[in-house]
């Protein structure tokens, strides 16, 4: 137990916290310590209940708790014991003369505002009231006061907490100067995430509703927590760091079981592998470098897809991140570590799956939750540029979640602009590519089968360039009797020669050029059905 040498027996600590973890045996050692603990409501009656005895808050203001706790702290007794500046004589003389005792400690966490606000059903009544008052007015109160107050919001700072006080010389200023730091920033993303939440709410008729796909924000405040330093960013002259947002989820939640340090652009072709993984309800897999796929598969088995997915380009996969979208088992293991791979990400790990993991050290090996992006800052994609951001809903290529056939793709949206229509076989491919294509850096053309991408072509100023990248690396894969898509229309028929050219039969393209006619004409020149979206999904 730390020594009492600087706490004296006029030391108060006033607690008030919605997360409990720790609390008991942190406050029993305040105790210990000499200090006098003050309390509200739900604390009081927790400490109460382990037969602590602590002076409840009504007892310091001389009034009641009212309006259901709405008002309890928000008094001269509370926060003139807080602000009151210990080498101030008028400070202390003023307190001493309404006989208000300093406050030594404040210790308080938040209403859970957005635990409560993640549930997208909740009412704008029930959530206005999970908006802390006292709470952070306390906090704010003993930050600005740090060279007198200590302020706890976090619970993992209660050990360094009672290590400090129990310093002959009482906590450090740096110390003091730290946990105020993180107070105010506390406070900050817990006023960022009110505003942000409330501009989902517009007024109804009947009241307030929810939006279900909200419009950008007139102000967009970031609240992200550091989750560590990086070595270097794209390069070893950046500086970087990975930042998780509030709430955390995909990779700001991620958990690293084995490998090297992730590197900046290892968590870049992580995300990239995870989105198309995601795409598929059946087992899945993508395989990425420099975040653009080099081969993309779906299977009857997590292994099978994986395989497809490696030897769609085994050459360019050697080295590669690799996503799936379930938890990998000892098959998929074993295929995973025949070659080398830098990393892989998926929902989790099956146990028997483990040590065969193991086996290569150095592989990271990552597990992501990516389907608690129920929020609308979890739906937006926000990127930076010189001086500026740019936010944007995150891309979903909804249109493809049904299946595609002659006779569902009016409710997809879907038409087909030629004379011919796809085969059942076709219609399968033709699915299949457009949700890899639109996970592909524009301009982008992709061949495929119904089950695993066959060439792709990424990144490239123009369409037939696209198709040319991607009959180059077809190498090893004839493309006689594919399928393809274009992620956005062909502004000239050459494009669509290209693709007839290197063997494709159907194609699928958003359309909307003007010079559709001649793209249309030029398909069934070739006999080649094609299909349009009306959605293009370009990828920057």
């Amino acid at each position: 137990m730390p020594s009492t040498a600087w706490a004296s027996n006029r030391s108060r600590a006033l607690i008030s916290v919605s997360d409990k973890t720790g609390l008991l045996p942190f406050t029993r050692a305040l105790m210990t310590l000499g200090y006098e603990v003050v309390s509200t409501g739900g604390t009081a009656n927790a400490l109460e209940t382990a037969g602590l005895k602590v002076t409840a808050i009504s007892d310091v203001t001389g009034f009641p708790e009212i309006m259901d706790g709405r008002v309890k702290t928000l008094h001269p007794a509370v926060h003139g014991g807080i602000l009151a500046r210990r080498d101030n004589p008028g400070h202390m003389a003023t307190i001493g003369r309404h006989q208000i005792v300093p406050i030594d400690l404040v210790v308080v966490n938040l209403y859970p505002f957005v635990k409560a606000a993640a549930k997208t059903d909740i009412p704008l009544d029930a959530l206005v009231e999970e908006i802390d008052i006292g709470g952070p007015s306390m906090v704010r109160s003993a930050a600005k006061n740090f060279q007198d107050v200590l302020v706890v919001i976090d619970p993992d700072d209660y050990d360094r907490v009672l290590a400090e006080i129990g310093r002959p010389e009482g906590p450090a200023a740096a110390f003091r100067f730290e946990l105020a730091r993180k107070a105010f920033a506390h406070t900050a993303a817990y006023d960022a995430a009110i505003a942000g939440t409330l501009t989902e709410f517009s007024a109804t008729d009947g009241g307030f509703a929810r939006a279900a796909r909200p419009a950008m924000p007139p102000r967009l405040t970031m609240n992200l927590n550091k989750i560590k330093d990086l070595r270097y960013g794209e390069n070893p002259q950046q500086p970087a760091g990975w930042y998780a947002a509030d709430p955390p989820f995909g990779l700001g939640a991620a958990q690293v079981l084995q490998g090297k340090e992730l590197s900046f652009t290892n968590l870049l072709d992580l995300d990239a592998a995870a989105r198309i993984a995601l795409e598929f309800d059946e087992a899945a897999a993508a395989v990425i470098k420099h975040t653009n796929p080099c081969g993309a598969a779906i299977g009857p088995s997590l292994e099978e897809a994986y395989v497809r997915a490696r030897d769609a380009d085994s050459l360019a996969a050697f080295g590669g991140i690799v996503g799936l979208n379930a938890p990998i088992d000892a098959s998929t293991a074993r295929a995973i570590v025949s070659t080398f791979i830098e990393a892989v990400i998926a929902p989790g790990i099956k146990e028997d799956a483990r040590s065969i993991l193991a086996g290569k050290p150095k592989m990271r090996v990552v597990v992501a939750d990516f389907q608690g992006a129920g929020t609308a800052g979890a739906r937006r994609d926000m990127r930076s540029i010189l001086g500026a951001m740019l936010v944007q809903e995150r891309d979903e290529v909804s249109e493809a979640r049904g299946p595609w056939d002659a006779g569902t793709i009016a409710k997809a949206g879907l038409n087909v602009a030629t004379r011919r229509q796809p085969t059942a076989a076709e219609w399968s491919a033709l699915r299949f590519a457009w949700r890899i294509c639109a996970h592909v850096k524009s301009n982008a053309v992709v061949f495929t089968d119904a089950s695993r991408t066959l060439a792709i072509g990424a990144g490239q100023m123009s369409r037939v360039d696209a198709v040319e990248v991607a009959v180059m690396k077809a190498s090893a894969h004839a493309l006689a009797g594919s399928v393809a898509a274009s992620d956005a229309f062909f502004p000239f028929r050459d494009g669509l020669d290209a693709v007839a050219a290197a063997g494709a039969t159907a194609i699928v393209q958003p359309g909307g050029s003007v010079r559709d006619a001649d793209v249309i004409a030029a398909a069934d020149e070739h006999g080649l059905a094609m299909v349009f979206t009306g959605r293009r999904h370009f990828r920057h």
